[in-house]
C-alpha cells in the first residue's frame, strides 16, 4: 500500500507518447444525465426521476427531465462524436425507457430509440459500447424494496435478455453495471445518490444483490449475443492511501479497499467475499442473505474490466468517530462506509477539481499496475476520466479549458505508463462527451468535451475536445 508521502508520481509528459495499434479512443455518457423526455414514449420515472424531484435532494433544484433534450437531438450528438473522431461510444440504456416497471414486455418505442441511435453510430464508423444500468432503477422496483432485495437482481436479468434480444445483433461490447458501490453505499448508505435510503445493512445487501445481478446479466447476454461479443463491468475502483505508514492507518486503507473495492471484485472476478470484509461486518450482519450458488452466479468470465478513475483517496485511523466529507462522494451524515465508522477521509494533496478531487495522475498509474497483478489475464479499459472545471463560452463563443486538457494529458501520460509496463490496457473513454446532469450537483458541474448552453440546448465543442480529437485520430500523445 503506497502512502501519501510515497506515492509515485508519473512523468511530465513533455514528449509525443504513440499508444499502442488498436488502442480504442472513445468518449461516454449517461442515459438520465442527457436523454431527457423523461415522460415520453412510454418512459416512466427512475429513482433518479424521484429523487431528483424531492427538494432539497439535488442543487438547485434541478432535475433530468430535460437534460441535454439527447433523445431528440442524438442525431446532431453522433454528429458531434464523427466528428471528433472517436472510434467508440459508451452509453448507456435506461431500464424505465425500455421497460417501464422493470417487470413484463419491453416498450417498443424505447428500444427503437436506441435501435436508431445504435445504426447511426454504426453508420458514421464509431462502436457502441451498451452500459445496460447506470442508476436509473425503474422506481416500481424500488418501491418493492430495491436493490436490497433478491428480487431486483432476477428482474435485471430479465432486462437484460430484452435489451440482448433487441440489440444484440448491433452491439457487440456490452457493460453489466455502471459503478455499482455508488448504487449501493451512496444510494442505500450515504443517500447522497437515489433512492437516498441511509441503512448500512440495505447497503450491504444491496451490494451482493448487484453482484449476483451482474453474473445473471452476463448469462442472459451469453445466452443471445453472438459469440464474438464482449461482456464487461465497471468498477470505480478506488486507489486508496494511508495517510501515514503506520499499522493504523494501514489498516484504515485495507478496510475501505475491502468496502470500496474487494467487495465487488471479490465475488465477481474471485467467486468469493474477501474474509475481512465479512469480519470487519460482522457487527452489522452475518451475510446470510447470500444464498449457496450465488457466488458461482456472480464469478462469470469477462471480456475486460472497465475502470472509472477520477482521483485517489486518502485515509487514517481516526480514533474515534471518523469523517467522511472529504471522501469525495458528498456531505451526509451518515457513511457510506459500513464498519469503518473510525476511518476518516482526507483532501489529498495538490490542485483539485471543480469537484474538490484531487488531480494526481499517478494513482491511475498505479491502479492500472495494480490491476495489472491482481488480475493478469484480464484486459482492462478506462471506461471513465475526465475532470470538470468553471468552463464558459466566451463573447465570440468559443470555450476554452486549458485545465482540463493538462488533466487528461496527465492521465493519459499515466495510461501509457502503465502499458509500457506490462498493464494491459485496451482503451479510454473520456467523460464526458456532453455538460449533463451531473446527479445531486444538478447543471452545477461541467465534465464535458462539448460544452451545452442549457437554456438553448445549443453545443459548443470546448477546446479540449479539439485536442481529443487530434489524439484519438492518430494515437499519439502529444507533449507538454
Amino acid at each position: 500500500m503506497v502512502t501519501a508521502a510515497q506515492q509515485q508520481t508519473a512523468p511530465a509528459p513533455d514528449a509525443p507518447r504513440t499508444f499502442p495499434e488498436g488502442f480504442l479512443w472513445g468518449t461516454a455518457t449517461a442515459s438520465y444525465q442527457i436523454e431527457g423526455a423523461a415522460a415520453e414514449d412510454g418512459r416512466t420515472p427512475s429513482i433518479w426521476d424521484t429523487y431528483a424531484r424531492t427538494p432539497g435532494r439535488v442543487r438547485n433544484g434541478d432535475t433530468g427531465d430535460i437534460a441535454t433534450d439527447h433523445y431528440h437531438r442524438w442525431r446532431e450528438d453522433v454528429a458531434l462524436m464523427a466528428e471528433l473522431g472517436v472510434g467508440a461510444y459508451r452509453f448507456s440504456l435506461a431500464w424505465p425507457r425500455i421497460q417501464p416497471t422493470g417487470r413484463g414486455p419491453a416498450v417498443q418505442k424505447g428500444l427503437d430509440f436506441y435501435r436508431r441511435l445504435v445504426d447511426e453510430l454504426l453508420d458514421k464508423g464509431i462502436q457502441p459500447v451498451a452500459t445496460l444500468y447506470h442508476w436509473d432503477l425503474p422506481q416500481e422496483l424500488e418501491d418493492a424494496g430495491g436493490w436490497p432485495e433478491r428480487a431486483t437482481a432476477e428482474r435485471f436479468a430479465e432486462y437484460a435478455a430484452l435489451a440482448a434480444d433487441a440489440l444484440g445483433d448491433r452491439v457487440k461490447t456490452w457493460t453489466t453495471l455502471n459503478e455499482p458501490w455508488c448504487s449501493a453505499f451512496l444510494g442505500y448508505g450515504s443517500g447522497v445518490h437515489a433512492p437516498g435510503r441511509t441503512d448500512p445493512v440495505a447497503a450491504l445487501r444491496a451490494a451482493h444483490h448487484l453482484n449476483l445481478a451482474h453474473g445473471l446479466a452476463v448469462q442472459a447476454l451469453r445466452d443471445r449475443v453472438p459469440a464474438d461479443a464482449r461482456c464487461s463491468v465497471t468498477l470505480n475502483i478506488h486507489h486508496v492511501r494511508p495517510l501515514t505508514a503506520t499499522e493504523a492507518d494501514t489498516d484504515a486503507a485495507r478496510r475501505i479497499d475491502a468496502l470500496a473495492n474487494r467487495v465487488f471484485t471479490g465475488p465477481m472476478l474471485r467467486g468469493a467475499y474477501p474474509e475481512d470484509l465479512l469480519k470487519d461486518t460482522a457487527t452489522l450482519t452475518d451475510w446470510s442473505f447470500v444464498r449457496d450458488g450465488d457466488l458461482a452466479t456472480a464469478h462469470r468470465p469477462l471480456d475486460f474490466l472497465g475502470v472509472n478513475y477520477y482521483s485517489p483517496t486518502l485515509v487514517s485511523l481516526a480514533g474515534g468517530s471518523g469523517t467522511h466529507t472529504s471522501d469525495g462522494h458528498g456531505q451526509s451524515t451518515h457513511s457510506p462506509w459500513p464498519g469503518a465508522d473510525e476511518v476518516a477521509f482526507h483532501q489529498p494533496p495538490g490542485d483539485t477539481t471543480a469537484m474538490g478531487w484531487a488531480i494526481d495522475p499517478s494513482g491511475l498509474y498505479e491502479l492500472l499496475m495494480r490491476l495489472a497483478s491482481d488480475f493478469p489475464r484480464l484486459p482492462l479499459v478506462i471506461t471513465e476520466n475526465g475532470a470538470a472545471f468553471h468552463d464558459y463560452a466566451d463573447p465570440e463563443g468559443n470555450v476554452n479549458d486549458p485545465e482540463r486538457i493538462a488533466y487528461v494529458r496527465g492521465h493519459l501520460a499515466a495510461v501509457h505508463r502503465a502499458i509500457e509496463d506490462g498493464a494491459d490496457v485496451r482503451g479510454y473513454f473520456l467523460w464526458s462527451l456532453l455538460d449533463n446532469f451531473e446527479w445531486a450537483h444538478g447543471y452545477s458541474k461541467r465534465f464535458g468535451a462539448v460544452y451545452v448552453d442549457y437554456p438553448t440546448g445549443t453545443r459548443i465543442p470546448k477546446a479540449s475536445a479539439r485536442w481529443y480529437s487530434r489524439v484519438a485520430r492518430t494515437g499519439v500523445l502529444p507533449g507538454a
